[in-house]
């Protein structure tokens, strides 16, 4: 075979795998990195990164990543594309679909937009969800294409599947073998439709699978050692509600029954997408989601991300874990939490755990005992300074225990605070007997306390002169 032939063959079989591999120098490995989780991004240039409800693709060395940027109102400006080698440092490439891009795209809504790559036409395929710019009533699927990732695709219009079928909140799908699938809600959400696409994947060839009735959007599917997974959200608008999974080895075979996944609010967020991050010590899978800036009172671009990496305890079942930072390592493939471990905090006297109260997120939060629970706001971690003292990071929110105002006077306050270097934040373990210890304040001397040995739920947490009291003295818990 000539070599332009042979090497025509190579790309298209390498460009068939779920990443498209570039040819051209060796990739750039990239080292690992920590990211700051329920936050806003931003790029290279400072700027925030607006990617949400998007999806990810890997094209060479970088990711890139595909998501909404909206107009004040709420409705469309551009789907903007930016990439990294990291998944931490983004690089804004482009707005590779805007208002001007088509007539209808003047006065719309464009929700979700995901890209994949097609090996036989060479082409990048975006779809999305369509609607005018004042209202729902379209339900529309839309379709755009172009020769280059990042590049200006050109819009081909919007249809609703098979002629027939509503389509909302959308995801894309190529398998092992290259069939394209379309994944949406319809009949107003009722009901989740898997669509097996065209050889170009710009159309819709079949309905291959469908769950009536369920009640169930925002889908993500994704492959793992031969098992699908299905995972969704229930339709409860920007609010957060429970996310649930099925599984199955075909995608028109029988899938399991829908399942929890994470907290009652995945952790107040929504799924986007499932990204499988490859490397040289396997694959993680890592869920992307939005915590809705519209569910905090503001609008879709003051949305913040929620990733997590998932948990596999069996081949067909999967679990949600939520950690306030994560280190990821593309090199590698793996995606984890920080060092150590969150344990619960349990008071002596009372039985009750250390609790941030309503699960805030917010500086200055009130801590304070509560009957121990599965919730993350009970949760600690010791970050060992190495210095003899340690700082207890909340898991939900990634902020420390910390002595208000620094205060050195008994019964000052007990509230969560950003992490900083204050010694209000540090804290010496003593041995108290018996498997428990007490927590000195470094700055005070005095002792984490819950006030007058109060047993109730809601009691607060003080410092206070160290002494022999059991509402003084502590045990760690992992459940």
């Amino acid at each position: 075979m000539p070599f332009r032939r042979c090497a025509r063959a190579l790309v298209a079989a390498l460009a068939g795998t779920a990443t498209v591999l570039a040819l051209t120098g060796a990739p750039v490995l990239a080292a690992p990195v920590t990211i700051t989780n329920a936050t806003q991004f931003t790029d290279t240039t400072g700027a925030v990164v607006h990617a949400h409800g998007g999806g990810v693709l890997k094209v060479g060395a970088y990711y890139y990543w595909f998501g909404e940027n909206r107009n004040a109102d709420n409705t469309f400006r551009y789907v903007s594309a930016y990439r990294s080698t990291d998944l931490r440092t983004w690089e804004f490439r482009n707005h590779v679909l805007t208002q001007s891009s088509a007539g209808e795209l003047a006065s719309a809504n464009i929700e979700r937009p995901k890209v994949i790559y097609n090996a036989s036409t060479r082409q990048f395929v975006m779809w999305m969800h369509k609607e005018t710019a004042t209202d729902y009533g379209q339900a529309r699927a839309a379709v755009a294409v172009s020769s280059t990732v990042d590049g200006s695709y050109t819009y081909r219009g919007s249809f609703r599947p098979l002629g027939t079928y509503m389509s909302r909140d959308i995801t894309t799908f190529v398998d092992d073998d290259g069939t394209g699938y379309m994944v949406s809600s319809a009949n107003e959400n009722r009901d989740l439709n898997v669509y097996r696409l065209t050889s170009d994947y710009t159309d819709v060839a079949a309905l291959v699978r469908s769950w009536p009735g369920d009640v169930r959007e925002a889908p993500a599917l994704f492959k793992r050692n031969g098992v699908y997974f299905m995972l969704t959200s229930g339709a409860t608008g920007w609010n957060p509600n429970q996310q649930k999974y099925s599984s199955a080895t075909s995608i028109t075979g029988t899938w399991s029954a829908w399942s929890n996944v994470g907290d009652a609010t995945a952790y107040q967020s929504q799924t986007a997408y499932v990204l499988p991050v490859s490397g040289t010590s396997g694959t993680s899978y890592l869920y992307l989601g939005d915590r809705w800036g519209n569910s905090l009172g503001g609008t879709v671009n003051d949305s913040r991300y929620v990733w997590a990496p998932l948990r596999f305890p069996s081949a067909t079942t999967l679990a949600l874990d939520y950690f306030p930072s994560l280190i990821i390592d593309t090199a590698a493939g793996t995606v984890t939490g920080p060092p150590g471990t969150y344990t619960a905090v349990v008071a002596r006297h009372s039985g009750k755990c250390v609790d941030v109260v309503g699960a805030s997120s917010a500086d200055l939060a009130e801590v304070i005992q509560y009957t121990c629970g599965a919730g993350l706001n009970q949760q600690w971690r010791r970050k060992d300074l190495g210095n003899g003292y340690v700082q207890l990071e909340a898991r939900h929110s990634g902020k420390c225990l910390d002595v208000a105002d620094a205060s050195t006077a008994d019964n000052a306050r007990i509230v969560q605070f950003t992490c900083g270097t204050g010694t209000n934040q540090q804290w010496q373990v003593q041995d108290a007997g018996s498997g428990y210890y007490r927590l000195v304040a470094r700055h005070s001397g005095r002792c984490l306390d819950v006030i007058s040995a109060g047993t109730a739920d809601g009691v607060r947490l003080i410092q206070y002169a160290c002494g022999t009291g059991t509402n003084q003295q502590w045990i760690n818990r992992t459940s």
